[in-house]
């Protein structure tokens, strides 16, 4: 893909240790690795990223991303939403290297079973469509335990493909259905184009986004679109030090592992 895109493309993870429901979750380790080198490594696998970049207000976390040969920015510790600490970080790229960015890709860094193929999804629709804003990966809940999860964002789409709203409640109701409802959640890979990515950090924050704690919702209350692209790969966020212990359980008999998990990464 990237061959075929002129422009630049960059992944920003950003990561921050105060998480309120999972304090230091960051450098947790999963299988002998914090958890943010598993996202930095596997999403340094993907052709369509020409770089990525750590973005953190803490010391710890640079230490460890530069550590493993990773490159981090400091941002500041004022941030509430992860696209606003992103904002701040792709000016600061574009200020040391020199080049303007076309596409900001927001990886969060509670996804350690990220697969890079999953990037790969999401950037399609902007480097195919030139009104595509930003997209949202989303996928398939299996079971209505998931569904029920308040962690987990559901998402409700139209005919086209773009988000109709974001919930942290499970959306559409169940209680009317007579068959089974399409049970959707948000993945957490979030491309915006560049130009855009600075229009949105500048909207005040609005209702809704504030009632779900959920940044999309500020896009879709300004009357513009979020699209959403479909993915068949299956990933868990690390919410919980329960959320963990299942996630490594899960990653054990990961095919990617062997590939970046070495001693001199760990």
């Amino acid at each position: 893909m990237k061959r075929r895109y002129e422009g630049r493309i960059i992944g920003i993870i950003p990561a921050r240790m105060a998480s309120s429901r999972f304090p230091g979750k960051p450098l947790a380790r999963i299988c002998g690795m914090p958890m943010i080198g598993h996202v930095y490594l596997r999403s340094k696998m993907s052709r369509a990223l020409d770089d990525v970049y750590m973005a953190t207000c803490d010391t710890e976390i640079a230490d460890y991303t530069a550590s493993i040969g990773g490159k981090a920015i400091m941002t500041s510790d004022k941030h509430q939403r992860a696209s606003d600490r992103i904002a701040e970080a792709a000016v600061s790229i574009e200020r040391l290297t020199g080049g303007k960015i076309d596409i900001v890709v927001m990886i969060q860094g509670d996804e350690p079973m990220l697969r890079p193929e999953m990037i790969e999804e999401a950037v399609a629709p902007l480097c195919g469509d030139k009104s595509v804003i930003v997209t949202n990966l989303m996928a398939e809940m299996d079971t209505e335990e998931e569904f029920d999860d308040p962690n987990e964002i559901k998402v409700v789409v139209d005919k086209a493909g773009d988000a109709l709203y974001f919930s942290r409640e499970p959306i559409p109701s169940r209680k009317k259905a007579s068959s089974k409802v399409p049970m959707l959640k948000q993945v957490c890979v979030i491309p915006f184009r560049r130009d855009f990515l600075t229009e949105y950090t500048k909207m005040p924050p609005t209702p809704l986004e504030e009632i779900e704690s959920i940044d999309m919702l500020r896009i879709l209350e300004n009357g513009r679109k979020v699209r959403m692209v479909p993915t068949k790969f299956r990933t868990y966020s690390v919410d919980t030090p329960e959320d963990l212990r299942a996630v490594e359980d899960s990653m054990r008999n990961d095919a990617l592992l062997k590939k970046y998990c070495t001693a001199d990464k760990i």
